[in-house]
């Protein structure tokens, strides 16, 4: 497939913020049992920021969009689509956060934590909704397996952890090691179940054939021409046109910078007491993310390029 970058901003800003109030909003109840504190200077930081993210991430997905000005439809069929419930949801978790930093500001913390509870339930709903756009599709093998779901929901709360560790070591230090420990080990996950699908989609066997993708039974096929004399709407969207070269370089990459380095500054981070890299932890990830979502999306074979590619 061709990776769009309008929905890769999409997933990984959406799953930053996602994660980034997922990690305060579990302080926040932590403190509330008296076992941590939660500055409210990091509740706003945060509220603020994860906000950033999400509307960072909507307006991206505006240039997916062939006409914009009918985005509003994309929620109509909400009963049968997961596009359609994560349209919902998105819009839901942003005015959950939203209404959960007004309370702290307001200083009702009771209040707080129920918004904060359905914030994120909205959160929780939306990393099912946005994963399972693409594990049900069937017949991209590559996408149909609960591994997607999992690994939209471990990277992006990853990563929001990373963020979160960054503006703790500006706005509450105590929580700062915390966070770098909680971020460390969610990476650390992330890269297992990143890997189990990179092994999985590696050892898959494709159940089209050129014969089933153009509907002819004959054992012999030679395809000689598409039709057309140059590219087609097939050839622009359902294939990237990137080499085994790139394909390889974007994949070590991704799995060095989203993954690699990050632990190895959080351990730095740990080990030297100097909760700043935690920033720098999340910029490498964050472009590591972006690397890493360009491949979900280019590791994907669309049974239409078994006739298509061929000429591409």
């Amino acid at each position: 497939m061709r990776p769009a970058w309008s929905v890769i901003l999409l997933t990984t800003l959406t799953g930053a913020g996602q994660g980034l109030f997922l990690a305060v909003f579990a302080t926040d109840v932590l403190a509330a049992a008296g076992v941590a504190e939660l500055p409210p200077e990091l509740v706003a930081a945060a509220v603020v920021v994860s906000l950033a993210f999400g509307a960072g991430g909507l307006a991206a997905s505006f240039f997916h969009l062939g006409h914009p000005e009918r985005a509003w439809r994309s929620a109509a069929k909400w009963r049968t689509s997961w596009l359609a419930r994560e349209v919902i949801a998105l819009p839901l978790f942003m005015a959950s956060v939203a209404a959960y930093g007004l309370a702290h500001w307001l200083r009702a913390p009771h209040l707080a934590l129920t918004l904060g509870a359905l914030g994120a339930a909205a959160c929780l709903t939306l990393f099912v909704c946005t994963g399972m756009v693409y594990a049900c599709l069937r017949f991209l093998q590559e996408w149909h397996t609960p591994l997607t779901v999992v690994n939209y929901l471990v990277l992006g709360c990853a990563s929001g952890l990373s963020a979160a560790a960054a503006l703790a070591a500006w706005l509450a230090s105590a929580l700062a090691r915390p966070y770098v420990l909680a971020a460390l080990a969610l990476t650390a996950l992330a890269l297992a179940t990143r890997a189990a699908s990179l092994r999985r989609n590696a050892g898959l066997r494709q159940r089209s054939t050129l014969q089933t993708a153009i509907g002819v039974k004959h054992p012999r096929i030679a395809q000689t021409a598409q039709g057309a004399m140059g590219g087609s709407f097939n050839t622009r969207e359902f294939f990237h046109g990137a080499g085994p070269g790139r394909l390889r370089t974007v994949k070590w990459g991704f799995i060095g910078a989203a993954f690699v380095a990050p632990m190895l500054l959080f351990g730095a981070a740990v080990w030297t007491a100097r909760v700043e890299l935690a920033a720098a932890a999340f910029v490498i990830q964050y472009a590591g993310l972006l690397g890493e979502r360009w491949y979900f999306f280019a590791e994907a074979r669309h049974p239409q390029n078994l006739y298509y590619q061929t000429i591409s």
